[in-house]
């Protein structure tokens, strides 16, 4: 099991600086996990996230309704987007009536990807936590957002 304090050779003041510590240092252990299994398949945890927001949606999205969507709110998002349309797993279709929107929509190609990609790539990171032990983390992480 890990234990912060030895992780990071470090003492804290109190345990609420040791958790707030060791939810940033948790989520960049998660952030790291992910960018190195997403790497397998071309693209990043950000663009899966545009994927699967896009497979579940029944029409084409704005771009700020998949901003608003997002898990990780990325100013960058147009720039993911225009790296996925490049490798042909989403397609723009402008707007007959006004030439601003512009409407973001998955490919066939985007979903054979998503396809490709395990469903529960996510279950190796919670591993160590029993059901009941993750639903107290979750729990946790909303009462203090």
């Amino acid at each position: 099991m890990g234990d912060l304090a030895k992780d990071i050779n470090s003492k804290f003041d109190n345990n609420r600086v040791k958790a707030l510590l060791n939810i940033i240092y948790t989520a960049n252990w998660i952030n790291s996990c992910q960018n190195e299994f997403f790497k397998n398949y071309g693209i990043s945890p950000q663009q899966y996230n545009i994927l699967r927001i896009l497979r579940g949606a029944d029409n084409a999205l704005s771009v700020q309704t998949i901003k608003s969507r997002m898990l990780e709110r990325s100013p960058n998002a147009t720039r993911l987007m225009d790296k996925l349309c490049a490798k042909n797993y989403i397609e723009r279709l402008p707007s007959e009536q006004d030439r601003r929107v512009v409407k973001i929509k998955i490919t066939n190609q985007g979903i054979e990807l998503l396809n490709a990609i395990p469903k529960n790539v996510n279950k190796d990171l919670l591993e160590n936590l029993s059901e009941s032990e993750a639903e107290q983390l979750s729990n946790l992480l909303d009462k203090m957002r």
